[in-house]
């Protein structure tokens, strides 16, 4: 039986905390399934980017508002709203990502009869947590896990953290393929779609030469992100008398769980900073990037990793885990001790003053993003996953 013949009809409910998610890191997996004859439904808070979803083949969008922080009659609603609403589309698999989606996603699921319950962990907030706050973070994962069918990381090294930490055993947790959330478009993040001119465009609209060196940041723009440290390495790349550009693409995140947030202000006082905010393009601007840079405290796995090893930019990220299977140490990128400013600022340094170790480093990235996380095979596994766990309920369509 063809792909599309065994998926056709098949009810699927895709939940996240924000739509903003789903659109950055799941859209073409929900394409993807939608095209196949699935009936996708994608779960999120009602916001701007729901509209980014919409026209999507099969996919229909429906808002139910999920707080991402602890808000117990707004989470008591959500939770109500979701049961009524698996219960009434009849969905065969609820698949949820983002925590707080994921613990009121597995209760509504489980109390629904939803044949197939899904959750995949990208990063626990808990980690940078203290005190009563991460005991309860670490709980709610941990019902997460039992109230689900099977759940998932998308990195083996986060697999393996979450076994060590207590939170579910080995025989409760996978990883599909080599990892990731849903891979990477290899035909979206493509360099060739980008000419010189369009290069030079962007630069030049920026106010950047076309020789200077571009590091790139790209994601939430909060502490857990390690732009603090990447603040410091900047300023003292600038005092060393660098000609290089330091470009945030992303929004400002306040409500990451660590104490304090980065402000436009801390960003804007040191020379030669760009604040981009939201963007429809990340691809666009790492089409001029030399660097990425993600020093991150806490990843699951760093799907923007891979978008830039598609483009062929190698990363200078944190060696914790997530990182660790995004990055090949040495090969694709340089990983530094995390909140140090000071192994931060060595990485970029050395890779600033070494473009053939950049290039090739490049090219290591695209080849390895080629063949491991092109979001074609990923999309192929997690839906061979979908209908044997459907069959193995015994509610199969």
């Amino acid at each position: 039986m063809k792909p599309r013949e065994m998926l056709s009809g098949l009810r699927i409910a895709r939940i996240s905390t924000v739509p903003f998610f789903v659109v950055a890191q799941l859209k073409h997996q929900i394409a993807a399934l939608g095209a196949q004859g699935a009936i996708v439904s994608v779960v999120a808070s009602d916001e701007p980017e729901m509209l980014l979803l919409s026209g999507l083949a099969g996919v229909s969008c429906v808002a139910i508002d999920i707080p991402r922080s602890i808000a117990p009659w707004r989470d008591l609603r959500a939770l109500i709203q979701l049961f009524l609403f698996f219960k009434r589309e009849r969905i065969q698999i609820a698949h949820s990502t983002t925590p707080k989606a994921g613990l009121l996603t597995a209760l509504a699921a489980f109390f629904a009869g939803v044949p197939v319950r899904l959750h995949t962990f990208t990063g626990q907030p808990w980690v940078t947590m203290r005190g009563a706050k991460r005991w309860l973070a670490r709980a709610c994962d941990r019902l997460t896990g039992r109230l689900n069918t099977r759940c998932y990381t998308d990195s083996a090294s986060q697999r393996q953290f979450l076994i060590a930490q207590g939170i579910m055993n080995d025989r409760q947790l996978f990883v599909i393929g080599a990892g990731s959330l849903a891979g990477v478009d290899m035909q979206r993040f493509d360099r060739a779609r980008f000419t010189e001119s369009q290069r030079v465009t962007l630069r030049q609209s920026l106010g950047i030469a076309a020789d200077a060196q571009l590091l790139l940041f790209m994601g939430r723009i909060t502490v857990d992100k390690g732009v603090r440290e990447l603040l410091q390495a900047f300023e003292k790349i600038k005092a060393a008398g660098s000609d290089a550009h330091l470009v945030f693409v992303g929004r400002f995140d306040a409500e990451s769980g660590v104490a304090g947030a980065i402000s436009p202000g801390d960003i804007e006082r040191l020379p030669d900073t760009h604040l981009i905010g939201y963007t429809e393009s990340p691809e666009s601007y790492l089409s001029i990037a030399d660097i990425l840079c993600l020093p991150s405290y806490r990843e699951g796995f760093g799907t923007v990793v891979i978008e830039a090893a598609a483009m062929g930019v190698p990363t200078v990220g944190t060696a914790i885990y997530g990182l660790t299977d995004a990055v090949e140490q040495g090969v694709t990128g340089l990983l530094v001790p995390p909140r140090s400013a000071e192994h931060l600022t060595d990485a970029l340094k050395k890779m600033l003053d070494d473009k053939s170790m950049r290039i090739k480093m490049g090219e290591a990235a695209w080849q390895r993003a080629s063949v491991q996380f092109d979001a074609n095979k990923v999309n192929q596994q997690m839906m061979e996953e979908y209908l044997s766990l459907l069959q193995a309920s015994g509610k199969s369509k």
